[in-house]
């Protein structure tokens, strides 16, 4: 069967490769522990779930605007308004059934074949996917281990040239956990603005940041006219499967994006929204606990990482992603990881999941319990000995 050229290049997510053969062990009757999905493993808060049941027994289950109903649209901008510090209207905001179309549909709406994008790598996979499928060309940008994997700004210098159109942040990131520094946000603005950029900034793991805020580029002097600001519930609310994200964007995108998902998804799920309504509006108490336990966890793992022989791990700054280096141990992260799954029973992911510049590193999520945790550190400290 013939394909287009567009979609030649996709392949599936690593961690969904990993889950696979997890459960297909689970189903032998064998023990794993799940570091390797990058998903809270708590439960949608009662409030939230409450105003998603109670929008459908009211009947809000029939299709809304394209870019979302007009009462989340006002609330959204309202809370961006807030956190970053910015006036923000609601005919800027787009309403989308979870961030990953807005990775995509702006880079549809923006670029041309042959413009290139400049983007993290070890970054999320859908970012290069999104840009091939777009037509333009992916130009990766290594991260700086020893700042804690911040941007590489001499190498970004030397990657710009007259084609690049679009440059893409990830803060706090997947899968470093690493936080770009106010000095970086405003070298990337200084040059989004002096060369007619785009910024595609993704902060889904905005509200999930450690000891210090995670700086948003929409901020800076100038760029609200040239950022897409990404985020969702997903991650700050344990919404994964609802799905349910959005964009703040300049306002003349706003209405092609809307275009695009009319033609492409139609809308974003009614009652989806009445609940992400509620999140937005409501309580915030028991999204602050979880960011609390998170980071519990991150000081657990972290430690513990750095307690195996061969293993150096820097303290991630946001997220819920440990990324450490492994490369003293002398094996490719690939078969290292499938090592850790079949004879300690811990599913994590190889760095190379997110991209070349991820060789030498594996990422472990701790969206997990501190027992569990406890469980996975012991039994690859274990199985690295027996190396």
């Amino acid at each position: 069967m013939l394909f287009s050229q567009r979609i030649a290049h996709l392949e599936p997510e690593g961690a969904y490769i990993v889950l696979a053969q997890a459960q297909a062990m689970e189903a032998q009757g064998k023990k794993v522990i799940h570091l390797e999905i990058g998903q809270p493993d708590f439960e949608t808060y009662a409030n939230i779930s409450l105003a998603g049941i109670k929008a459908i027994t009211d009947g809000k289950t029939g299709y809304n605007p394209a870019a979302g109903i007009p009462e989340l649209r006002e609330a959204l901008a309202q809370d961006i308004g807030r956190r970053r510090r910015i006036p923000v209207s609601a005919d800027q905001v787009v309403v989308a059934p979870g961030a990953k179309p807005l990775l995509f549909l702006p880079l549809l709406a923006l670029l041309n074949a042959g413009d290139e994008v400049i983007y993290p790598d070890p970054g999320f996979p859908t970012y290069l996917a999104a840009i091939e499928v777009a037509g333009a060309r992916p130009v990766p940008l290594p991260l700086d281990e020893e700042s804690g994997f911040d941007l590489d700004l001499n190498a970004l210098d030397d990657l710009l040239g007259p084609r690049t159109r679009m440059i893409v942040l990830n803060s706090p990131a997947n899968p470093t956990g690493g936080v770009l520094s106010l000095e970086t946000i405003e070298r990337v603005a200084e040059i989004a603005r002096e060369r007619d950029l785009w910024v595609l900034s993704d902060e889904i793991y905005s509200r999930l940041a450690y000891n210090t805020e995670a700086p948003s580029i929409i901020s800076q002097p100038g760029m609200q006219e040239r950022t897409i600001l990404v985020d969702g519930f997903s991650k700050t609310y344990a919404m994964t499967g609802w799905r349910l994200g959005y964009g703040i964007v300049p306002a003349p995108l706003a209405q092609k994006l809307s275009l695009l998902l009319v033609h492409s998804v139609g809308c974003t799920a009614t009652f989806t929204q009445y609940a992400g309504l509620e999140a937005i509006t409501g309580p915030q108490d028991q999204a602050e606990a979880v960011r609390q336990a998170f980071q519990k966890r991150r000081d657990r793992i972290v430690a513990g990482l750095n307690d195996i022989p061969g293993f150096r791990c820097h303290m991630p700054q946001g997220a819920f992603y440990a990324f450490p280096n492994v490369k003293a141990l002398n094996k490719s992260v690939e078969d290292l990881a499938q090592y850790l799954l079949e004879n300690a029973g811990v599913a994590l992911l190889p760095g190379t999941s997110f991209g070349a510049n991820g060789d030498g590193f594996l990422r472990l999520s701790y969206a997990n319990s501190l027992d569990n945790i406890d469980q996975a550190l012991g039994r690859i400290k274990e199985a690295v000995r027996k190396l």
